[in-house]
């Protein structure tokens, strides 16, 4: 069932959402955080989707909130989707109209789950500095997304000059299954890993934060080098006794090469949304290795004059 509140009130909202909640039998009682997402009127239906996806594995109330005609005069039209139409949690699809799309956090504080969490989401172009960001004053856990800027490598440097704990971005979360796998494979005796390269479609971040993860951990030089894609397409080691290597050029399978072993085929399809928000929103505290390999990166970047 999805309740429309056209022209509404912060009081209204939330007596309609105390009435669901009644209605369902406890509702928010279940939920484990609050997710708000800061998005606009093209992104919000993919934004909320993925957000619903990830919520089967993390209930949660998830306020959108949709800025509007800027120029238009103070308003919000409102949309409640009860639990069961939205997965286990509940939604909320705030429109705000004029000034009150710049004023997001006095609209979203009476909506937030009582002593539970926030995470806030920028699924578009972010903030450069999340932590400073009014709504993201109130998130414990800030997630943006510099794949989506004009100038992803630009953005997601900027956003490392500001970096507080508790901030993360999908570009990292992306990849997860490549570290995972990379660990594993030198999980088995390798020898001193002496240089590495990353390859990769230009202007994608993540494979700039590889790099930099790479670098950072294994202290030594990391060659970035391009391709045709899709997204990440190889990462190489060079060890004292020959290369490790992934290489994935279809977006979905990957071939593992590592010297004196046949080669192995692995899974490593390319993440969608739901999958690295359903990650991040797993854990609350800082994620103190991206912190790290963000900060490499910004130091490296700074060094070149990038």
């Amino acid at each position: 069932m999805t309740l429309y509140l056209p022209r509404t009130t912060t009081a209204q909202i939330t007596e309609a959402l105390m009435a669901e909640r009644h209605s369902v039998g406890g509702g928010a009682m279940n939920m484990v955080l609050t997710l708000v997402i800061v998005t606009d009127e093209a992104d919000h239906y993919d934004a909320v989707r993925a957000a619903t996806e990830a919520g089967h594995e993390h209930p949660s109330r998830v306020v959108a909130l949709i800025r509007r005609d800027p120029g238009a005069e103070p308003a919000i039209d409102a949309e409640i989707r009860r639990p069961g139409t939205s997965g286990p949690g509940e939604a909320v699809l705030l429109r705000l109209y004029g000034p009150l799309g710049q004023h997001a956090d006095s609209v979203v504080t009476p909506l937030l789950v009582p002593d539970a969490p926030v995470v806030a989401w920028w699924p578009g172009v972010g903030p450069v500095d999340p932590a400073d960001d009014p709504v993201g004053r109130l998130a414990q856990r800030r997630i943006t997304d510099a794949l989506r800027a004009p100038d992803p490598l630009r953005d997601l440097a900027d956003r490392v000059a500001n970096y507080r704990p508790g901030d993360t971005d999908l570009t990292w979360t992306r990849l997860t299954p490549w570290r995972s796998l990379l660990a594993s494979a030198m999980d088995q005796p390798c020898g001193w890993v002496t240089s590495a390269r990353v390859t990769a479609e230009d202007h994608y971040p993540s494979a700039d934060l590889m790099a930099s993860w790479l670098s950072d951990r294994l202290e030594v030089s990391v060659e970035r080098a391009s391709s045709h894609g899709p997204g990440l397409t190889e990462v190489r080691l060079t060890t004292e006794h020959g290369d490790i290597t992934i290489s994935r050029v279809d977006g979905r399978v990957a071939t593992l090469s590592r010297f004196g072993q046949p080669d192995q085929t692995v899974a490593l399809a390319r993440r969608s949304a739901s999958q690295a928000l359903a990650e991040e929103l797993r854990r609350l505290d800082a994620d103190e290795i991206y912190e790290s390999a963000a900060r490499h990166l910004g130091a490296s970047l700074t060094g070149s004059g990038g």
